[in-house]
């Protein structure tokens, strides 16, 4: 199989290294672009050969460099958002070709690469793109580039915690997006251990992006496995092309209003350093450092973990209280279990006493002393008598006094267990070679590094974690070969559940505090106290000696479980950790060449190849691998054929890409698009895109602790299921096993309630999407652009989860597990996105509204399509409403829907957002000075369920060569 993976791969590098050759042919064309009025440079101008998709953009100096195998004349096209078209005729080879342009322009001339893969204006994309360039970038009103995304089109957005934010488009929204891809610099950021981008912790400096493009829905034809909802590309600025000292200092606080924590300080320092010699050599390095005080997440409704969904209560009105962010008290026993587990124990040793065993009796012993009416009345009157035993006999054989009620522990606020003082350090750096015009060879580092809180069948407080990307490129007009590793760190990091859990455990093992809690009740109840005041009683004396947040007790304890990992834990001895240990690495390689200038245009043909290699490496923290090692491999090419008909007014493409993994057969994603010139910038397009994921590294090997040590996740692959028996021991269904407790609880035990869950002897499989999609995206006049798109997608295959109850051997209960599997049936989903952007007079108005809706689902899937069926942004900027001094205001707005996860459920409320900045240039010293804020309002609100709610973040910032 490798061999016949090698022979492509060389093949495609002997071709890039022709390439290198062919570049001497290629017509060269350099110069300027300024601003007519002002004479300043206009930097993201687009450069681009009339009819062609060849060309480029103008760096932060307005300057800019290319070259083409188009053959002389032709014409150039020069435009920028606001700005009138020029064009000029190539005769040849040209140098110091100086534009400048005058405002009032027309939208849509923007160059786009990741909808093909190859050069196009935005409006000629066969699929939907969003684009932000670094002009647009500056005039943000948002805090970051990252926090702006949440004003495109159809992009939804999940706040976990201040740095830690995931994207999404087009339905099944999640706090950990594994359907969304993010790139940079062609990267995959990922962190290889969850299978998703930990937001832009470890990505690109504000200062450093040239440009952002996201494609909303599948893309696995072009990018391999992953992105069935959406695939975003970050790139950043060549130190070529941006040289210089940039520097940005962002003051201001949060919190306002907040009674958890008061105002706090929020503080970011951004620089950029890059410089070329010779327009041979050139390097550049960033850094930014953020601090702050993270938003709490302060839900503390309460929640019923089996069901997923809300229940009446709090802490004292209901003994079984679970709430959403409070940990510990996930662990709740049945109060007459509790009572007949002591009499079970009881009766244990009361048997081997009166029979002389030297060792505790089994089941049938104690039956057959039961048989016996001398032993049996020896017994009961053991039991009801015992000072021990006496309040269980009783609560058990007197009607009414001992209630068919669950008990849970008393838990931890997260505020006590989570590291909330957010920092966060980004550097990155590259260098540059050209070996011409065109060839260019690249070596680039991306570290970051920070505490933040992200959420997933868990709050997990990340403190001191890392994850570093290093590559090496080689790269042409016509290809690119590009290596490169992604290394993830945990650092300090732990499960906050697990943690609030174990000190509980610390103070008080349950099995002393549960009986202690049913005793005490039973003996309140008889002395006439009502349920209410008996609760309470029972709850004060268990929770006796119980750690208390702040005291000393309560820190060594925390302390010693953050020190210790999960692995680590041992009950016999008393020994407890919370901290996982994840080392897990990626390495990818990947090669790319476009074969359309070899063949003079007549056609678009473009071929690759991928392999990428997992390195699962936790420690058995995380994963099933305490003992043996994991590594996952995946490889797979692609090919793109494109050719336009009827003098050049419809485009047809044809893509294709077969990817392999370690673990599940191989997959082949075709695409088709088409796009129809009905007049000149006005564009019809459709698709027919396929897409799929492979279950997460997660899905495949996870053996995780959870809920406070109430659940074990383990992966759903077959090696996993036979660790623990699932196709021999068979599991029962979470309902059935409800039901049995039921019983039970009343005294009338009945094994037949339980209900087997079959596992498919394959284990969980790939997921796909098919994807239809019609749009149109064209300029009604010079100042109007509309965009508008209509999709319906069909899963199939959808990877969800169950909770299953599976009965120890020993004879002690059940284990409950949570295991990924594949919905039977197909889910899909369906919507449309309207986008508009308007030119009135030196006011850039804009705005867009999307609708996202879920279709079929099969009866045992749970719904967890997460995504508001309407939300709208408008937006109104002017650049320059007086002399250098420019504003922009954005608002958004979502409808109210239900969020659905492992961790919580509950409702999402509808709210609105504003956004607002006024900026002052000073172009003498080349700087800007910027007064704004996100949700300036105040108005806080939560975009996903158990996550805190978020307010205001009001900065003043200084930025120099921006």
């Amino acid at each position: 199989m490798m061999r016949r993976f090698t022979k492509p791969v060389f093949l495609l590098l002997m071709l890039c290294i022709t390439a290198i050759c062919v570049q001497a042919q290629s017509v060269v064309i350099s110069g300027s672009v300024t601003d007519k009025l002002s004479k300043e440079p206009v930097p993201g101008a687009g450069i681009t050969v009339k009819g062609k998709t060849v060309g480029t953009t103008t760096n932060q100096s307005g300057k800019y460099a290319f070259s083409t195998t188009q053959k002389a004349p032709f014409i150039l096209i020069i435009s920028f958002l606001g700005y009138t078209i020029v064009e000029k005729l190539i005769t040849g080879n040209t140098t110091d070709l100086n534009i400048e342009l005058e405002q009032e322009g027309i939208l849509g001339q923007e160059v786009v690469i990741s909808a093909s893969r190859t050069p196009e204006r935005i409006l000629e994309s066969p699929v939907s793109i969003e684009r932000m360039g670094s002009s647009a970038i500056k005039e943000q009103a948002a805090p970051s580039f990252y926090d702006a995304l949440n004003n495109m089109k159809g992009v939804e957005v999940s706040t976990q915690s201040l740095t830690f934010k995931s994207i999404n488009t087009r339905g099944f929204n999640s706090n950990g997006n594994t359907r969304f891809n993010q790139f940079v610099d062609g990267m995959d950021n990922q962190a290889p251990g969850l299978n998703f981008a930990v937001g832009n912790i470890v990505g690109i400096n504000d200062l450093d992006v040239d440009n952002v493009e996201l494609l909303p829905g599948a893309s696995s034809a072009l990018y391999g496995a992953g992105g069935i909802n959406g695939t975003m590309l970050m790139t950043s600025k060549s130190p070529f092309d941006y040289q210089g000292p940039s520097f940005q200092f962002k003051t201001g606080i949060n919190h306002v209003n907040d009674n958890n924590t008061g105002v706090q300080p929020y503080n970011q320092l951004d620089v950029r350093l890059a410089k070329a010699w010779n327009n041979k050599f050139a390097v550049k390095g960033t850094f930014s450092f953020l601090q702050a005080q993270d938003w709490q997440a302060d839900n503390f409704s309460n929640f019923d973990r089996a069901a997923r969904t809300g229940k009446d209560g709090n802490r004292t009105s209901d003994p079984n209280y679970d709430g959403i962010n409070v940990y510990g008290d996930e662990v709740s026993q049945n109060m007459r279990n509790v009572a007949q587990s002591v009499l079970n124990a009881g009766t244990s040793g009361f048997v081997q006493g009166a029979l002389g065993l030297p060792a505790p009796p089994t089941a049938a012993q104690i039956d057959a002393f039961k048989s016996n009416p001398a032993g049996l009345n020896a017994l009961n009157g053991f039991l009801r008598t015992n000072a021990t035993m006496r309040p269980f006999y009783a609560g058990l054989n007197t009607p009414g006094l001992l209630p068919d009620q669950n008990v849970s522990r008393t838990g931890y606020e997260e505020s006590s267990l989570v590291d909330y003082k957010t920092q966060s350090l980004k550097i990155s750096g590259s260098a540059n070679y050209r070996f011409s015009k065109t060839v260019e060879a690249i070596a680039q580092v991306y570290w970051g590094s920070g505490t933040s809180v992200y959420t997933g069948s868990d709050r997990y407080s990340l403190r001191n974690f890392s994850i570093g990307q290093y590559k090496l490129e080689l790269k042409g007009q016509d290809f690119f070969v590009r290596g490169y590793t992604t290394q993830e760190r945990s650092g300090d990091s732990y499960i906050a559940s697990i943690l609030g859990s174990y000190i509980n455990e610390t103070s008080k093992k349950s099995t002393d505090w549960f009986p202690q809690y049913v005793g005490n009740y039973i003996g309140a109840k008889s002395q006439g106290a009502t349920d209410a005041v008996a609760y309470a009683a029972a709850r004060a004396a268990a929770d006796q000696g119980r750690f208390v947040p702040g005291s000393r007790e309560f820190a060594l304890a925390k302390e010693q479980i953050l020190n210790t990992t999960i692995s680590g834990t041992d009950f016999k001895k008393g020994i407890y950790g919370a901290k996982f240990n994840d080392k897990t690495n990626l390495y990818h390689y990947e090669g790319m060449y476009n074969f359309s200038n070899l063949f003079n245009n007549v056609v678009e043909f473009q071929l690759g190849a991928s392999y990428r290699l997992y390195q699962l490496r936790s420690n058995g923290t995380i994963f099933n691998d305490l003992v043996d090692e994991i590594n996952i491999k995946e490889y797979g090419s692609f090919a793109q054929l494109g050719k336009k008909f009827f003098e050049d007014k419809l485009k047809l493409t044809v893509s294709g890409r077969y990817d392999k993994s370690s673990n599940f057969d191989g997959r082949f994603t075709p695409r088709v698009t088409g796009v129809y010139t009905v007049a000149k910038n006005n564009n019809i397009r459709v698709s027919y895109q396929t897409g799929y994921r492979n279950p997460t590294t997660q899905n495949q090997y996870i053996d995780l602790s959870v809920g406070g040590g109430s659940q074990r996740l383990i992966g759903g692959i077959p090696e996993i299921l036979n660790k623990y028996s699932l196709f021999t021991n068979q599991a029962f269904t979470d309902v059935s096993y409800r039901a049995f407790l039921a019983a039970a609880a009343a005294g009338k035990p009945d094994p037949a309630l339980l209900k087997g869950y079959s596992f498919d002897a394959k284990g969980v499989r790939p997921e796909s999407v098919q994807a239809f999609e019609v749009g149109y995206k064209g300029l009604l006049g010079p100042k109007f652009l509309i965009d508008a798109y209509a999709y319906y997608n069909i899963y199939k295959d959808f990877i969800t989860a169950v909770d299953v109850y599976q009965r120890n051997t020993d004879g002690s209960g059940f284990t409950k597990f949570g295991v990924p599997v594949n919905a039977t049936g197909k889910v899909t989903s369906y919507g449309a996105a309207l986008g508009i952007d308007y030119l009135l007079g030196n006011y850039n108005l804009s705005g867009n509204i999307s609708y996202n809706n879920i279709g079929d689902i099969p009866d045992n899937y749970i719904n967890d399509f997460n995504t508001p069926k309407i939300r709208y942004n408008l937006g109104i900027a002017k650049k320059e409403i007086i002399k250098n001094v420019g504003f922009n205001v954005n608002y958004r707005w979502q409808g109210k829907f239900y969020w659905n996860s492992s961790f919580a459920s509950g409702d999402v409320p509808a709210f609105g957002s504003l956004d607002a900045q006024v900026n002052l240039k000073i172009p003498s010293v080349n700087s800007m000075i910027k007064i704004g804020g996100s949700n300036v309002l105040n108005k806080y609100n939560f975009t996903s369920y158990g996550n805190p709610a978020v307010g205001a973040i009001y900065y003043v910032a200084y930025a120099f060569n921006p």
